[in-house]
């Protein structure tokens, strides 16, 4: 929302300055996001006479000019078609900077003739879209004043952000009655004048009184269309809205200073009267904006007999608009449901002014002020003869009145305001309150104090407040938010406990080893495109009115962001490059969360290794590299790594002979992990070798334990011994089933197994390899007798035999 100051100023009497109106904002809580002044860019622009126009020696289009700035005569070369002696107009001094381009000015030589600063056009100065001259002034205008100055264009521009909830400060009336209500000036009396009508009022009806429940409006025939004035064109052109024409202007204007949108139709290009409707399936409307939209049943249409004119609240359409020939209009003044307009507005992905004011709420009970005012500037600047009212359908007028105690801004917010000032404040915003103060007296000799208890009226421009807590909001928002005492929350005595989930520090512990393991965390979002979700066996979720296309499914997976993030760090030069992220992965569920899973997900691209003299050539990435971070991070997470089995089926995602799964058992998958599919790498422009993994939190058995101890460490007394076997197996049987079987021969004393050797060539038979395990075994209260090693060894041979292998020779 942007206003200037001194339109400001025109409904709110105030000595303040810029720099206490601007406070003044911020504490009340409009929060004020920027503040230009036009006149400090045109600070090194003065008026300036020319003093004699020559032709340029050099060049046909250009002249030589001398100027008076006020500092006495400069030669100033020139090519504005109108550039003569006596003219007046803007001249910029040396070292001065044009606003359209930032060039600097400065003395140079122009096809051999000394130039010293230039004249300048509208458009150099930002202040119009003239370039066909320079800017020719009043011949009184005062030479070698500053031109700002002079043509008062030293005029602040404040832009407000202004939240969801306060639909009344959408026009610059309303701001100034919080100003004033913070006591920064007084609000100044709205003029509303009277037009007497000649004749009946337009043919208007509301057969959609669920989107339009109003739809007032006049005619004003005989109107000569034109240029704004001056005064009007200013202030729209301050705050970047583009003067169009009179009648355009004016419903632009009321709709920023009052916060009441309007519509000019051109009675000329009706067919009938119009009628607020809803959409039929198939219309079309040309919106001003030169796009055409497809309405539907779901949406309100202003249209004739013929075709629909105006998306209701949100645009009207081109063919209808007020032309320069426009003689006859219809000035349109309703009322749109806030709901309607935006579900409209989200569907049709249009935005517009009008639409930002309405779907907050406008005011319902200032329709017939506004239709006023708008007949009035018409016939005012227009001309005309103005109809009576048509007042189809009745406006949402109902008053809202809430209780409330003045101890209740104490009770609730922690200040004590006056009762006084708390009815000076509410009334000033537009509050009715009614009721008893407090009272204090003695009864029986006994002192007694009766509460105050009020009715507060709602003002019909506040539809966001509904109650006693709203109220409170108020006051308190006008004394000032930084008068709320900071008030610690009250605190246990003793230790405190501690507050993370089992799950939070799984997590954190998680996220540490990662780091520690020389992965970089990635946080991307939560939504993925449809074809990102596909490319991972596809989402359960989708946004029917997602921010961006790209941001339409819930992500099944990590992947996606991850591998776009890769995407990103590769195109940037990195050479190698390591994420990790933990977020949750979202499915079709139960509304006991099964539906939010969390995950934890890595991706290993580019050099594992880098080149050098040592290492040879550069080294990538494998699928054993993406599996030893996997049971690295399930370890971290608790999960039994030792005790996982692995399995060749992981998803779609990974390359099928190069990837796996680690499960508890064989049903409870608990991470996949591989070399990415060949086809998904190249859908997310990754070259090269690309592993990566995801474990999956939620299917980690959670442990029962008591408190947040740890258990004590007791290392054995005694030292444990290893031995080696060497087995002769089928080769299509798996590394890993053997090592199990090793290690369960007992898995009292056997408390590691693992692989250390593979041999496949002379000395073994064709069709058999050789796996060389080490165990470890951990004697308890006294060592192992040989007797007793003997049996262990011949219990880790059965085991092995049970699997067809027998001790190499």
């Amino acid at each position: 929302m942007k206003f200037t100051l001194s339109w400001l100023k025109t409904h709110l009497n105030t000595d303040a300055d810029l720099p206490t109106i601007l406070k003044g904002l911020t504490n009340i809580g409009l929060e004020v996001e920027g503040v230009e002044n036009p006149a400090e860019k045109l600070a090194p622009f003065r008026i300036a006479r020319v003093l004699t126009a020559e032709p340029h020696p050099q060049a046909d289009k250009l002249q030589v000019l001398t100027v008076d700035a006020g500092d006495g005569a400069l030669q100033v070369v020139c090519g504005a078609p109108n550039a003569r002696a006596g003219l007046v107009g803007v001249f910029g001094t040396e070292g001065a900077v044009v606003p359209v381009n930032g060039m600097v000015l400065k003395k140079t030589a122009i096809r051999g003739v000394e130039s010293n600063g230039m004249m300048c056009s509208f458009r150099e100065l930002e202040l119009g879209e003239d370039h066909d001259g320079i800017i020719e002034l009043n011949p009184d205008a005062p030479v070698g004043q500053v031109y700002a100055q002079w043509a008062g264009l030293d005029d602040p521009v404040i832009d407000v952000s202004i939240t969801p909830n306060r639909q009344d400060c959408m026009g610059v009336r309303g701001i100034a009655r919080d100003l004033a209500a913070a006591g920064l000036g007084t609000l100044n009396a709205i003029v509303v004048p009277t037009v007497e009508g000649v004749g009946p009022g337009p043919d208007v009806r509301v057969e959609d009184a669920d989107g339009c429940p109003a739809f007032f409006a006049r005619a004003v025939k005989g109107v000569k269309n034109g240029a704004s004035p001056e005064w009007m064109a200013k202030r729209l052109k301050a705050i970047g809205q583009k003067p169009i024409s009179t009648l355009v202007d004016i419903t632009n204007y009321i709709m920023i200073d009052l916060g009441r949108p309007l519509h000019v139709y051109d009675m000329a290009t009706l067919k009938g009267g119009l009628v607020a409707r809803k959409g039929r399936p198939g219309e079309e409307v040309l919106a001003l904006n030169g796009k055409t939209y497809t309405v539907d049943e779901t949406m309100t249409v202003i249209a004739d007999d013929e075709a629909v004119h105006d998306i209701g609240g949100i645009m009207g359409g081109e063919h209808s608009g007020a032309q320069d020939g426009t003689t006859d209009v219809l000035i349109e003044c309703a009322y749109f449901t806030p709901e309607r307009i935006a579900v409209t507005g989200q569907k049709l992905a249009l935005t517009s002014d009008a639409r930002g004011r309405f779907e907050r709420g406008v005011d319902p009970a200032f329709l017939d002020d506004g239709l006023s005012i708008a007949t009035y500037l018409v016939t005012e600047l227009c001309g005309g003869t103005a109809s009576e009212a048509t007042r189809a359908g009745s406006p949402p007028v109902a008053n809202k009145i809430v209780t409330y105690e003045p101890s209740q801004c104490l009770a609730l917010a922690g200040v004590d305001v006056p009762e006084g000032e708390q009815k000076r404040i509410l009334e000033s915003l537009g509050f009715g309150v009614q009721g008893h103060d407090s009272t204090f007296e003695y009864q029986d000799g006994v002192p007694v104090t009766t509460p105050a208890n009020w009715t507060v009226t709602v003002p019909s421009w506040r539809r966001d407040v509904d109650g006693w807590p709203d109220i409170v909001e108020e006051v308190v928002r006008i004394v000032g938010l930084d008068q709320v005492p900071s008030t610690p929350l009250p605190r246990m005595p003793g230790v405190a406990k501690p507050t993370a989930t089992a799950e939070q520090l799984i997590e954190r512990r998680v996220r540490r080893t990662a780091a520690a393991r020389g992965l970089a965390e990635a946080i991307n979002w939560s939504f993925i495109s449809e074809k990102e979700a596909a490319s991972v066996g596809g989402g359960d979720w989708t946004l029917a009115n997602p921010i961006s296309e790209d941001l339409k499914v819930m992500r099944p997976s990590l992947l996606p962001g991850l591998l776009s993030a890769t995407r990103r760090n590769m195109d940037r030069g990195a050479a190698c490059v390591r994420l990790f992220e933990l977020g949750r992965r979202y499915f079709a569920g139960q509304n006991d969360g099964s539906w939010e899973r969390a995950t934890v997900g890595f991706v290993l691209a580019g050099e594992k290794v880098a080149r050098g003299w040592q290492t040879g050539k550069a080294q990538a990435f494998s699928a054993f590299d993406a599996k030893g971070e996997v049971i690295a991070l399930l370890a971290a997470a608790g999960a039994p790594a030792a005790n996982l089995q692995s399995f060749g089926d992981a998803s779609g995602a990974y390359h099928p002979g190069q990837s796996g799964t680690l499960r508890l058992g064989p049903k409870v998958v608990l991470a996949e992990f591989g070399v990415l599919h060949p086809s998904l790498a190249k859908q997310f422009g990754l070259t090269g070798t690309v592993v990566a993994g995801e474990i999956f939190l939620d299917a980690i058995p959670a442990k029962r334990k008591s408190g947040f101890m740890r258990a004590p460490y007791a290392p054995p007394a005694l030292q444990a011994v290893k031995r080696d076997f060497a087995f002769v197996i089928d080769e299509a049987v798996e590394a890993d089933a053997l090592v199990r079987a090793v290690k369960g021969a007992d898995k009292k004393v056997i408390v590691d197994a693992r692989l250390f050797d593979v041999f496949v060539g002379p000395g073994v038979e064709d069709g058999k390899k050789s796996l060389a395990i080490e165990i470890t075994l951990q004697p308890g209260e006294k060592s192992f007798s040989q007797e007793e090693l003997d049996a262990i060894s011949a219990a880790v041979v059965k085991a092995a035999g049970k699997l067809g292998g027998t001790l190499r020779a």
